[in-house]
C-alpha cells in the first residue's frame, strides 16, 4: 500500500473511530445511570406505599387488641364504628 493510505488510516481514520466509540460509550453511561436513577424511584415509591399500608394495618389492629382486652367498651358498637371508617 502507499503511504498516503497509511497515513491516512493513522491519523485520521483511527483517531475518528476512537472519538465514535467514545461518544457511544458516554451516551451508554448516560442511559444506564438514568435507568439506576429511575429504579430507584420506582422502588423508593414501592417502599412507600407498603409502609403506609402497613400503618393502616398496625393500627386496625391496636383498635381490635382494645376491643378485646377492655372489658368497659361495648363490642358491638366498636365494631359498628369500624365499618363506617374508610378502608383507604
Amino acid at each position: 500500500m502507499p503511504g498516503w493510505v497509511w497515513f491516512f488510516v493513522f491519523v485520521v481514520a483511527v483517531p475518528s473511530l476512537l472519538m465514535v466509540l467514545g461518544d457511544s460509550y458516554k451516551r451508554w453511561t448516560k442511559l444506564k445511570e438514568k435507568q439506576l436513577e429511575h429504579a430507584a424511584v420506582l422502588a423508593a415509591d414501592k417502599a412507600a406505599a407498603s409502609a403506609s399500608q402497613v400503618e393502616r394495618l398496625e393500627q386496625r389492629v391496636r383498635v381490635l387488641e382494645r376491643i378485646v382486652t377492655d372489658t368497659g367498651i361495648v363490642v358491638a358498637d366498636e365494631i359498628e364504628k369500624l365499618r363506617d371508617e374508610p378502608l383507604n
